[in-house]
């Protein structure tokens, strides 16, 4: 790593003006000493004494002090109270006097030129030491307007696009501005031009920055990195002077790649600040159009990716083309990515022959690179503190429960009326779901509390279904929340507020397949566009038809979960002894044919967590609904 290279003057300027102070030091201390050896001090008595027996020659009188020659000539200086008897008395005795006026003794020639020497010296070095920001304090205001950004070498950046798993469209889209940066004559000859901008957008820990990392060590250029932060400070117009001099360094090191990190930081619609569009944010915005205009796309050019998780603030100037031409989705990663990015980050662990990371891909859809990047830490974390000499799949299983409830309470005292409430209202959840065809697989199912959460029914998602909800799959999804609230209302005739998040979810999903999905009695529309200026008439068909779906699937619900008491009891009292039961063990113990086979580790997409008085899911459907 690289940055801007230090302007710190030379340090043998200030061992060569230490050497000189210390020689006029010396010779001044030298020449002192040398004059006080010749220089005979009288005291007053003598002075008196040698006057009266004529041995002064020469008496220069400068107030009290007295300096001149005796009768040999060698120098003398005294003290004396001035008075007109003893300035008698010398011109009585023939001694020459001298008045001289007090106004402090003048510099020699020779004095006056050490010193104008030594102030241009002391003033030169401390010009230039704080010119670079040496100092530190105040004087960085010589410094301030400078980039942040730091500078890679070509041959520091060791990422290629082979250390990026999944992301293959991302990787294909820019392949073109490595192939530029590597060859650019090939695209002048049909007079193509490369994108002066890639803007990588996606939701946080996807690998936008590991992207653009490995543009730059596939193209094996230069590669300045900058949070888009950085630019902004508290004085006008510094943020500008920062992309001046960011983009005036990328043009000397050019061919490069500039990467601004979290460009929404001043990205952001102008005029929306303090002052309307004369804040500094405004101005670096400014600034950094302007630059992105002016800079050209020839050889030796400087290609510009930013990264943001909000596209849909950033100023439409930014995104236009000619500044950012291409905008290149980071989307979560799918059942391949994640099975792609654990093999990648498992390489730097020891793992057990029975680690199966096809299966644990499938229990963690939802997850980012840098979710699963953690879930591998997090599982060797465990197998350490246990004392083993590799990972399992208990440690993942358990890493995997962790990051998506949180830890475990080992040390809670739970009542055994608050225990049998979550057995059977965990009971209910899982009751519905291996009932009902379009649930999703059942993984395993727990009383003891986690996180905020007193108990929790673990479901996974199909591949085939990970980008997806069909309509019957949302119907059973209702359904498999409402499980709870019936259970409980079955055995004590009422429920309690643990039922709260089910119901948050359950609307959730009503009243998106009403809205968003046409999947009511209004009719294939989607009335999610400008929302707010629906009609209140409107808006009150639609709390009816989502009224109306919520009861109808409540009905069919409750009607099942009835119907199937004996299970319900069976499956409470067992987790009351048990207190974790795993898919196969409930298939055997409700004697029902299992959807599917599930001997591998749980799977977080579909998860729901019934807790300290509420229920939490894990909502994979939320991410589902947006990607349909």
């Amino acid at each position: 790593m690289k940055q801007r290279k230090n302007m710190n003057p030379n340090p043998y300027l200030l061992h060569i003006f230490i050497a000189l102070t210390v020689l006029f030091l010396g010779l001044g201390v030298f020449f002192q000493s040398t004059d006080e050896q010749k220089i005979h001090n009288l005291s007053y008595s003598d002075f008196y004494s040698k006057v009266l027996g004529n041995e002064i020659k020469l008496a220069e009188v400068d107030g009290q002090v007295v300096v001149g020659t005796l009768a040999d000539d060698s120098l003398y200086k005294a003290v004396i109270a001035p008075s007109d008897e003893i300035m008698n008395l010398m011109v009585k005795n023939g001694v020459d006097v001298k008045v001289v006026q007090n106004e402090g003794r003048e510099w020699s020639p020779l004095s006056l030129i050490i010193l104008i020497f030594m102030m241009i010296f002391v003033a030169f070095l401390v010009y230039t030491r704080w010119a670079s920001g040496g100092m530190g304090g105040s004087s960085k205001m010589f410094s301030i307007g400078r980039s942040k950004a730091q500078y890679f070498e070509p041959n520091e950046v060791k990422t290629k696009f082979k250390d990026v798993a999944g992301l293959a469209e991302a990787k294909e889209e820019l392949a073109d501005i490595v192939d530029f940066l590597k060859n650019p004559e090939k695209y002048k000859v049909l007079g193509a031009k490369i994108p002066r901008g890639v803007l990588l957008s996606g939701d946080p820990g996807n690998g936008k920055t590991l992207l653009a990392r490995a543009v730059a060590g596939e193209a094996h250029c230069g590669f300045y990195s900058i949070s888009g932060s950085d630019f902004i400070e508290v004085f006008v117009g510094v943020g500008a002077s920062r992309v001046r001099d960011l983009f005036a360094q990328a043009r000397k090191t050019a061919p490069c790649i500039v990467f601004i990190d979290e460009i929404d930081a001043i990205g952001k619609q102008r005029g929306s600040g303090v002052g309307g569009g004369t804040d500094e944010r405004d101005q670096t915005l400014n600034q950094l159009l302007a630059e992105m205009d002016g800079f050209g796309t020839e050889p030796g050019s400087v290609i510009v990716l930013a990264a943001t998780n909000r596209v849909d603030i950033l100023d439409t100037a930014l995104v236009r083309p000619g500044r950012f031409d291409r905008s290149v989705q980071v989307p979560f990663p799918d059942l391949r990515a994640r099975e792609a990015i654990l093999e990648i980050h498992g390489k730097n662990v020891i793992l057990s022959p029975a680690v199966d990371f096809k299966q644990i891909a499938r229990g963690t859809g939802g997850m980012s690179g840098a979710d699963l990047s953690s879930l591998i830490n997090e599982a060797a974390l465990r197998a350490t503190k246990a004392g083993k000499k590799c990972i399992d799949m208990d440690d993942f299983e358990e890493a995997r429960d962790k990051i998506a409830v949180g830890p475990a309470k080992k040390s809670a005292i739970i009542s055994d009326k608050v225990k049998e409430g979550t057995a059977y209202h965990e009971a209910g959840h899982t009751i519905i779901s291996v009932l009902l065809k379009n649930s999703k697989p059942l993984h395993k199912v727990t009383i003891l509390p986690r996180g905020f959460a007193l108990g929790i029914t673990w479901s996974f998602m199909d591949p085939d279904d990970e980008h997806t909800m069909s309509f019957e799959q949302m119907k059973d999804f209702i359904k498999v929340c409402f499980g709870g609230m019936i259970a409980e209302k079955i055995k004590y005739g009422f429920s309690g507020a643990g039922v709260a998040s089910d119901l948050q979810q359950a609307t959730g999903v009503a009243r998106n397949m009403v809205i968003h999905y046409g999947m009511s009695a209004l009719g294939p529309v989607s009335l999610a566009v400008d929302f707010k200026n629906v009609s209140a008439g409107t808006k009150a068909r639609l709390d009816a038809e989502v009224e109306k779906i919520m009861k109808e699937y409540y009905a069919e619900a409750d009607e099942l979960l009835r119907n199937n008491v004996d299970k319900l009891e069976l499956l409470a009292q067992e987790l009351l002894k048990e207190e974790t039961l795993d898919a196969a063990q409930v298939y055997t113990l409700l004697g029902i044919e299992p959807k599917v086979i599930s001997s591998f580790v749980k799977s977080l997409p579909v998860v729901t967590v019934s807790g300290d008085d509420s229920v939490v899911l894990i909502k994979e459907s939320e991410k589902e609904e947006k990607n349909s």
